[in-house]
């Protein structure tokens, strides 16, 4: 076999331990029929199996890739990595602490910013209380924002003819929502009804799990890259890059023109909508609250703080109810996801960075091999 089927079968290996492990398969399936039929290979022989492809390859993403299955593999095996060292050997980045003086810095902003009475707290869930989108319609919304997403999205980058998005509502899952793409151009969307939402939030969500985001990278890097991109795995340097373009890529393809239609859009199907210049410094503000997440996971996995601190941390700071909080918290302790909170933060901040004023820049990102060593050494 190539060493890109060797890769294959090592992420399809690790994916027998670990459910969702393997975000999506749509590679040779000889390969998943042969995974599946035989018996799991122990995380000792899969770590040794990914240092002798490590070994083998040269510098370079698939060499990246194997890394983080490595390190993965390594701590499936029982292998004592910190924390900090788990998250850098998967995914190239290393976790760092936030002061909590820029979350102060940031509640001081939201507390000019948000309007009416009582505590910020309050005010900040009455602010998105006026707004929220009911569960079932957030589908709606977004099946008629994906449209001018898409056409936006055609004015940096071109998309295959055939390439589609199925939508679904779900519930009882730790994250907002997921794209599991199924290969052959196509993506199943799904939405956590638990999760509140607003209209301006759909219209993120539709920016970073279709166009330009997740389906929008894993439909052309099937289209037009070799046979290693057509395996997602969690523990990998790919999903920095990956969620890097899911949050910076709306911002690149919409300008005011195209939001004032997506802001028509949302009114159409009867939701309030602020003034947007207010949103914009309000969603500004907040997103300094976005590595809330990495910190908790650093206090609860090298710090020893129980998950009780950990959901009072993250309401605290991140000025959310209880119950969201301890949302929050299970996606950091939940043994497929617990690294993979780094990935949105440094992910946003590496490809922001690099992309810049730059568009053709995105179209790069989401049609090449880029790594992470690349991004953070600009």
């Amino acid at each position: 076999m190539t060493a890109a089927e060797d890769y294959l079968l090592l992420g399809l290996r690790l994916g027998r331990h670990v459910e969702g492990l393997v975000d999506s398969y749509c590679g040779p399936p000889e390969l998943k029929e042969q995974a599946d039929a035989e018996e799991p290979v122990a995380p000792a022989q899969l770590a040794a199996d990914a240092a002798s492809l490590r070994d083998r390859l040269d510098d370079g993403w698939l060499r990246d890739q194997v890394v983080g299955c490595w390190t993965y593999a390594r701590v499936l095996a029982g292998e004592q990595l910190s924390y900090s060292d788990e998250v850098e050997g998967c995914y190239g980045v290393r976790p760092g602490r936030t002061p909590e003086a820029v979350y102060e810095q940031a509640h001081a902003e939201l507390d000019e910013l948000l309007p009416g009475e009582g505590s910020l707290l309050e005010r900040k869930l009455a602010w998105r209380e006026r707004q929220l989108c009911p569960g079932d319609r957030a589908i709606a919304v977004l099946a008629d924002l994906l449209p001018l997403l898409r056409s936006r999205t055609l004015e940096v980058v071109d998309l295959p003819e055939s390439e589609r998005v199925t939508l679904d509502p779900v519930s009882g899952e730790p994250w907002w929502a997921f794209n599991y793409y199924q290969g052959g151009l196509h993506s199943h969307v799904v939405v956590n009804t638990d999760v509140p939402t607003t209209g301006l939030d759909v219209l993120h969500l539709g920016s970073h799990e279709v166009y330009p985001g997740h389906h929008t990278e894993h439909a052309l890097k099937e289209h037009l890259l070799g046979v290693e991109e057509t395996i997602q795995l969690v523990p990998t340097p790919q999903a920095v890059v990956s969620e890097g373009i899911a949050e910076v890529g709306g911002d690149v393809v919409l300008d005011d023109a195209a939001r004032e239609q997506a802001y028509a859009v949302i009114r159409g199907h009867g939701l309030e909508l602020p003034d947007p210049g207010l949103a914009e410094r309000i969603k500004r503000a907040g997103d300094a609250l976005g590595t809330i997440g990495v910190n908790v996971a650093l206090m609860i996995h090298e710090d020893g703080a129980s998950v009780d601190d950990g959901v009072e941390y993250a309401a605290r700071w991140g000025l959310r109810p209880l119950d969201e909080a301890r949302r929050s918290v299970s996606f950091v302790t939940d043994p497929t996801w617990r690294a993979y909170t780094i990935t949105y933060s440094a992910g946003e901040d590496l490809c922001r960075a690099y992309i810049g004023d730059d568009r053709s820049r995105l179209r790069r990102l989401l049609t090449e091999h880029v790594r992470v060593g690349e991004l953070s050494s600009r």
